[in-house]
């Protein structure tokens, strides 16, 4: 069976092993990345790399978008970046980034005026579940597109088809303010182990198996523990979800205390300089909430 051509634009911290599962799945793939070096660094392993998005989308049959934020994907899919625009007819759009709700829905009626079919299809699971091809992806479009584009998206992990147009977003969203909340939790119940004299090192081995658990107990906590906020989830792309999240619920109607205080911190920590720092960074801004050295 020859596997579908992909072009892949945004090689950043997700994009670039997400490629390369895709490659070692055996999937011809085109790349581009606004750094022309970090989409260079996949020629090695098998990727065409091409000066300009629709360079990069041309002759493909599937295009992925992994950049920062919808605006940056309307400019690269439809505006100067031209990307769809070099598809032909058929071919499908999935973007991967986290973006608002109604964007997604105005890109598939673009997509579709170009006669293209489109996903929106967020992910979870970080840096690690890039590298892994262990992504939780949350797909929103119809079953035809689904069906055109689940052998690609399975290379990256586990795309599970939640609803119309825009579903996959809303799904993200409601990720996004677990996991920034549970960050949050562990943070405070780490500075608070701390401060009450028990050993953190071992009040994180203590919890292992029960009910607090977690990828972001193991992993998030842990980077809390060794002061590691090297980003694999910068704070200031969270801070992002968090805002989304909360003009999404405005617009349903809905009152989310707890999302609110914690966007709250996220913003304080944003500005006070720790953007590019991974979100579990946030127990930094914990500490100078509490007068505490950092």
């Amino acid at each position: 069976m020859t596997l579908k051509t992909v072009a892949f634009v945004g090689t950043g911290i997700m994009g670039k092993p997400m490629v390369r599962n895709l490659l070692r799945a055996g999937y011809p793939v085109q790349v581009w990345n606004r750094s022309r070096a970090k989409a260079a660094e996949l020629a090695a392993d098998g990727a065409n790399v091409f000066e300009t998005p629709a360079q990069a989308a041309a002759g493909a049959e599937v295009l992925i978008c992994m950049l920062s934020d919808g605006p940056t994907c309307d400019r690269i899919l439809f505006g100067e970046g031209e990307a769809t625009s070099a598809l032909a007819k058929g071919a499908l759009v999935i973007v991967m980034s986290s973006i608002p709700v109604d964007t997604a829905v105005e890109q598939a009626r673009l997509c579709a005026a170009q006669s293209l079919h489109y996903l929106d299809a967020p992910v979870s699971g970080g840096e690690r579940g890039a590298r892994e091809a262990s992504l939780a992806i949350m797909v929103g479009g119809d079953a035809e597109s689904f069906d055109q584009g689940r052998d690609v998206l399975a290379a990256l992990g586990r795309p599970v088809n939640v609803g119309p147009t825009g579903t996959g977003q809303l799904s993200k969203l409601v990720n996004q303010l677990i996991v920034a909340s549970t960050i949050a939790t562990v943070a405070e119940g780490l500075l608070l182990a701390e401060r009450g004299g028990a050993d953190p090192e071992k009040v994180h081995e203590a919890l292992l198996g029960g009910f607090v658990d977690s990828p972001i107990w193991r992993q998030h906590g842990r980077r809390m523990l060794d002061n590691d906020f090297t980003p694999g989830g910068p704070a200031k792309w969270q801070l992002k979800d968090t805002h989304t999240a909360l003009a999404q619920a405005q617009v349903l109607g809905l009152k989310l205390p707890v999302a609110s205080l914690v966007d709250g911190l996220f913003q304080a920590m944003v500005d006070a300089g720790d953007g590019e720092l991974d979100h579990a960074g946030l127990i930094r801004q914990l500490r100078r909430h509490n007068s505490l050295p950092e």
